[in-house]
């Protein structure tokens, strides 16, 4: 018994040192291994396991006034090809084809570059992901093809805004609009990250890998608009019937609240689809409304009209004398009809637009208050507003000027302006002559819904005293309730405004183009309370009708009416809402059909007459003319064939043919 207890401690001895040598060469294999190959193990894992991954988060959303959406993104999948796993290109290529879009030839091309990466379709349709997914699964393709997310950016209302709103290339860069201009706020962050996989390249705990991917950066940033979608739509809604009824090469309208600045609609036509950007004429990308630089023409001379009522160089009932032309420094200056009213006031000089009368009170204010005005009013300079591509315009220098430009530039001509600095004027006005910064972002918010900026109501300057814009605008309301802008008035509102007609510059800058001509109107209402200013531009229109009462006026109108009911505001009581029902229908007088007695004179018929003939047929009968509106007789204050008093007034109306 004794010695079997030997030998049986004999083996647990040996079994021990066994063991005992097994656990050392276990540890120094370990160590070895951690220490001498630690590093090229290390490298080895990371080659067969973990991936090399950019996130990207997508890029921020843009909204409208109310929180509508504008533009937004969602994570897409692109597809790559490694050429260096490639097998067969051929079959690969096949395989793709039909299922990518592309044909075989652009894949196998694609696969030619070589190295490890390149691209073969970048934001893919979900059903495409989903088929080539399928693909890659049945013939195991995994080794040479994979997918990387990325943002992709949508605009859901198509055309709506697009000129506003811009695009957004290949690599998630802004290229146009507020995509441009706030690109560094807007864009998504792409992060560096280590993805774990297995030997079939599928992510190990994906779920657990994702929930990580969160991002809580300072990018990705929301801008909501000062644009009111529903605005947006009425106005291009409206441009779309312009271009058809008009032809012309081009529309622009902007809608601005004049109480804050905020710009409510800005739209341009021809436009473009921004998710479709390159499939259009890189023309139609432009935002003429901050872009373009044009003559104002006659819109102009409500910035000149207020110059001189600040400055005192006329009052509203002043007489000033109207030949019909004025040569100035050897420049012809005429009006628009090639009419000749005689002497009357400086308000009617306004209602229809006199260029004889306003190029007299230009010289009157001379080159230094007229460039003081038009520069207090915002012209000549940018406005500031956070989109890319603003001009400046074009802006005499006072010392610069001889009377002719004086004379040219109080009608309209001899300055070039942008709509955008148009409207900001025209709002100045409607905003009891404080000038205000236009403003098209609303405000930006951070990725956790803290706010990042608030654009607030910003004041420039004063250009003219209250008293003076408020016989201003009593002026300018005589011109959409009687006068040349009339067709832009809406029954039971009061809108003062003013029509505009110049003809295009050559692009060479020599001269003006025959025949080719910019109607325009802005204005603003309800006169008592302005809430809204709207500018209409129609550039180049090809149906034989030019002028800015005759086509622009009534496209504004229309705007106009739309937004009194979309805003719910209240018709006013329009001192001037009776007077197209009084001209037509006077009081009624007794015709005469006997002898004429002595100082007695019976009133001519002046229907179909143009000014110029009614004002010699008043003078020849012996009664004293008055015109209202242009064009020809179309009624009379006093019925024809009446017996009145020699040195009678009578009013003669006059509407365009």
């Amino acid at each position: 018994m004794k010695y079997n207890r030997q030998k049986v401690q004999n083996r647990i001895l040996r079994s021990t040192l066994i063991f005992l040598g097994l656990f050392g060469i276990v540890i120094l294999r370990y160590a070895w291994i951690q220490i001498v190959d630690g590093d090229a193990m290390a490298r080895r894992m990371d080659s067969l396991v973990n991936q090399d991954v950019k996130i990207e988060s997508p890029r921020g959303r843009i909204l409208d006034r109310t929180g509508r959406e504008l533009a937004v993104s969602t994570m897409t999948k692109s597809l790559y090809v490694d050429p260096n796993h490639v097998k067969d290109a051929d079959t690969l290529a096949a395989d793709l084809a039909p299922l990518i879009g592309l044909s075989e030839e652009d894949i196998q091309q694609k696969i030619a570059i070589g190295g490890g990466f390149v691209w073969l379709k970048r934001r893919m349709p979900q059903e495409e992901y989903e088929a080539v997914r399928d693909l890659i699964r049945a013939k195991s393709y995994s080794e040479c093809l994979g997918f990387k997310s990325e943002a992709k950016r949508f605009y859901p209302n198509d055309e709506l805004a697009a000129n506003i709103l811009g695009f957004v290339g290949t690599d998630d860069k802004g290229l146009d609009g507020i995509e441009q201009s706030m690109d560094k706020l807007l864009k998504g962050e792409i992060q560096d990250a280590m993805l774990q996989t297995d030997v079939q390249n599928t992510p190990i705990l994906d779920s657990i890998f994702s929930s990580k991917r969160t991002y809580k950066g300072d990018a990705c940033k929301t801008v909501q608009l000062t644009i009111d979608a529903g605005v947006q739509f009425i106005v291009e809604q409206e441009l779309d019937k312009a271009m058809a009824a008009n032809n012309p090469q081009a529309v622009t309208c902007i809608v601005m609240d004049p109480k804050t600045g905020d710009i409510l609609a800005m739209a341009s036509r021809p436009t473009y689809n921004p998710s479709r950007f390159w499939e259009y004429n890189a023309n139609v990308w432009r935002n003429r409304a901050v872009s373009n630089i044009y003559e104002p023409g006659s819109t102009f001379k409500s910035v000149v009209a207020g110059a001189a009522l600040q400055e005192k160089v006329v009052t509203p009932n002043m007489t000033i004398f109207d030949p019909g032309f004025i040569m100035v420094s050897g420049h012809r200056i005429q009006n628009a009809d090639n009419e000749a009213l005689g002497p009357v006031s400086f308000a009617d000089v306004v209602k229809h637009s006199l260029n004889t009368g306003f190029a007299q009170v230009g010289l009157r204010l001379g080159a230094e208050n007229l460039t003081k005005y038009a520069k207090l009013f915002g012209f000549g300079e940018y406005t500031g507003i956070d989109l890319p591509g603003e001009e400046q315009g074009i802006l005499f220098e006072a010392k610069n000027m001889r009377e002719s430009d004086i004379a040219t530039m109080a009608i309209g001509q001899s300055i070039a302006v942008t709509p955008l600095q148009l409207v900001t004027a025209i709002s100045a006005i409607a905003n009891d002559g404080v000038l205000l910064k236009p403003h098209i972002v609303k405000s930006v918010q951070n990725p956790d819904g803290s706010d990042y900026l608030v654009n607030e109501r910003t004041e420039v300057r004063r250009t003219i005293d209250s008293a003076t814009d408020k016989t201003l605008e009593g002026l300018l309301e005589q011109v959409v309730s009687s006068g040349s802008g009339k067709k832009a008035a809406v029954k039971g509102y009061r809108i003062a405004g003013k029509t505009g007609t110049a003809q295009k510059i050559r692009n060479d800058g020599a001269g003006y183009l025959d025949g080719h001509y910019i109607a325009s109107f802005c204005g603003f209402a309800p006169v008592e309370d302005p809430q809204l200013v709207v500018l209409v531009i129609i550039d180049d229109p090809g149906t034989g009708r030019f002028y800015g009462g005759q086509i622009a006026a009534p496209v504004a109108g229309s705007i106009f009416s739309q937004l009194f009911r979309y805003f719910h505001i209240e018709p006013s009581s329009d001192p001037f809402a009776d007077m197209e029902q009084k001209k037509e229908t006077p009081k009624p007088k007794k015709t005469y059909e006997g002898v004429v007695p002595q100082g007695k004179v019976i009133v001519p018929d002046f229907s179909g007459m143009s000014i110029r003939e009614a004002a010699k047929k008043a003078s020849e009968v012996g009664v004293t003319f008055e015109s209202e509106g242009s064009g020809y007789g179309s009624g009379q204050s006093i019925p024809m064939n009446t017996l009145v008093d020699q040195g009678t007034t009578v009013t003669v109306y006059f509407k365009p043919d």
